[in-house]
């Protein structure tokens, strides 16, 4: 819900409105509901076979924040029944990610690896049941049986005896049948008009090595099979998943009726949060960092929660951005431009002020003594008074912008230039450009003017009016030298993923570009890494976590000052 919406239902009088999620719960709450007296209990689970991304975020804060809401409480799980995609380190960064997020699973860690006996029991329980049956059919032959609309799956296997698929079941546990050989299927409907349920795969023999089990298993459940038992072992009361989950509802609920199984949790669907400019397929992710597209998972320009984090992202700015989209019933896309917005007001009110000169030139106030210098108390942060005040020095020779001269300046230009405006050096003192200094070759490698002594604090001492621009700067004699990186989207495509367009053909040339010899103000030299700073008149900046260091800076944009989004858009 928008903060506007919120606005408006209590000054209506009313409360605030549930999403369609919240207001199941309390049916499922209330008494004489399916669990009345019962503590709310949601589970994340995601795959470790890559990072977390902005994606996944919606999905942790709807798990982890229903519960919140409601008291109870949210449990961590890998969903780790793949044994070719898993990896420790995936498990460690996702944990990481939630922690930076402010959320936590308290001792309710697990492994969907950690229920493999049980789901292989339970296996074993519905072939008994005459509800599973080995199934022989190829790959191949298993697409040229499925059927299609109005016609019905085939299986020449389907009534194959009990005692003779629990001989082979057991057997393809033992490791006596290669790959793709058989698999286990859900004894259903073949005539259904949802696929899904057309005798679903529910085992599959897999012989690799599992990241935690070795190579104790060569058979490994289908995520529609283990997803609802590893639940109901849980004591999940809401498990809360993704839309195209929807169609697979009635397999997880068959499995939970057809189990024997403590608990009966309720499945119950969202739509995934599409934003424009990115993808979030995984294996997509996957391959900009494997063909060395970008410099990793926590390349700032990636959707990654640690891309985002490294770029100068807040967790509550995420968190204020998952919560304002809402919680919808259908697919929409989010445009990127709010995601920043919500990042601008974050670090709006909490992030400190400073100056910096990406693209320097010498400016020297030729009637300033030589050798003066002196110092200017400066808030660290307008919106916070809490956050008190910098020293600030200044001296005959400064750096500014390169931009803010022109020579010969286009018609409404209102910075420096020759005989020009008066234009005012934030909180200093007003100038006049008086000329500049050219080398051998014609450019101009230093900008001459005047200060006016009476303008301490950068306002006229006597009231008058001045048209000129007001100019961030840096003292020379103080100035530290950075790097500075500047980011803008990876892909010039608003929507990379649509029709048969490749995704790497969308990249962005101009996502990354990189700025050496920057100048800061000397109090930005302390900075430590992942400090989050405003850069007056040209956006937030972040102390890079991994390159920068003391004498060697490194700032990444996090977002730039204009913000294009209008609230209602």
């Amino acid at each position: 819900m928008s903060d506007e919406m919120k606005t408006a239902a209590l000054e209506e009088g009313g409360t605030e409105s549930q999403n369609f999620i919240h207001q199941f719960i309390q049916e499922d709450t209330a008494p004489g509901g399916r669990f009345a007296g019962m503590q709310v209990h949601t589970r994340f689970p995601p795959e470790p076979n890559g990072y977390l991304h902005i994606g996944h975020c919606k999905a942790l804060t709807i798990d982890f924040g229903t519960a919140e809401k409601f008291g109870g409480i949210c449990n961590l799980r890998m969903d780790d029944t793949n044994p070719t995609k898993e990896d420790e380190e995936f498990v460690d960064a996702i944990q990481e990610d939630i922690r930076w997020l402010g959320f936590d699973w308290g001792d309710r860690f697990f492994y969907g690896s950690d229920y493999f006996e049980e789901d292989y029991r339970q296996a074993e329980l519905l072939i008994q049941k005459g509800l599973a049956y080995v199934c022989q059919l190829s790959p191949e032959q298993f697409k040229e049986y499925r059927g299609g609309v109005g016609v019905p799956a085939r299986s020449p296997w389907r009534d194959r005896p009990v005692e003779e698929s629990l001989d082979l079941f057991r057997r393809m546990r033992a490791g006596e049948f290669p790959d793709g050989a058989m698999t286990l299927r859900a004894k259903i409907d073949l005539a259904s008009g949802n696929f899904n349920m057309r005798d679903p795969v529910i085992y599959r023999i897999n012989h690799l090595p599992h990241h935690r089990h070795g190579n104790k298993w060569c058979i490994y459940p289908m995520y529609d099979f283990a997803h609802p038992i590893q639940d109901a072992l849980e004591g999940i009361t809401h498990s809360l998943c993704s839309l195209e989950f929807e169609a697979h509802r009635p397999l997880y609920n068959w499995v939970i009726e057809n189990c024997d199984l403590p608990s009966k949790p309720r499945q119950i669907e969202f739509a995934r949060l599409g934003i424009n400019y990115t993808v979030m397929s995984k294996r997509k992710l996957r391959r900009l960092v494997e063909d060395g597209r970008v410099a990793g998972w926590d390349d700032p320009r990636m959707p990654t929660l640690c891309g985002l984090r490294r770029r100068g992202y807040t967790p509550q700015s995420i968190r204020n951005f998952c919560e304002r989209i809402g919680v919808a019933k259908a697919a929409n896309v989010v445009e990127f431009g709010f995601l920043e917005h919500c990042l601008r007001e974050d670090l709006n009110d909490h992030a400190r002020r400073a100056m910096a000169v990406l693209r320097p030139i010498r400016l020297t106030v030729t009637n300033y003594p030589e050798g003066q210098s002196e110092t200017f108390e400066v808030e660290n942060n307008p919106n916070d008074p809490a956050a008190g005040v910098r020293p600030v020095t200044f001296s005959r020779t400064l750096y500014v912008e390169a931009e803010d001269f022109m020579e010969s300046p286009v018609p409404k230009y209102k910075r420096l230039y020759p005989d020009g405006p008066e234009c005012r050096l934030k909180g200093a003192y007003l100038i006049k450009c008086t000329g500049c200094v050219k080398n051998e070759a014609g450019d101009v490698v230093e900008i001459l003017a005047t200060y006016d002594p009476e303008s301490r604090g950068g306002n006229p001492a006597d009231g008058r009016k001045v048209k000129g621009a007001t100019i961030h700067w840096v003292d020379a004699a103080t100035a530290v030298e950075a790097q500075v990186r500047l980011y803008d989207n990876l892909f010039s495509d608003a929507d990379p993923d649509s029709g048969d367009k490749d995704f790497l053909d969308c990249l962005n040339p101009g996502s990354l570009e990189v700025l050496t010899g920057c100048k800061l103000e000397a109090s930005l030299a302390a900075a430590q890494p992942a400090d989050r700073f405003q850069f007056l008149r040209l956006g937030y900046f972040c102390a890079d976590s991994k390159d920068s260091k003391p004498g060697a800076l490194v700032f990444n944009r996090a977002v730039s000052l204009k913000d294009g989004f209008k609230s209602g858009k």
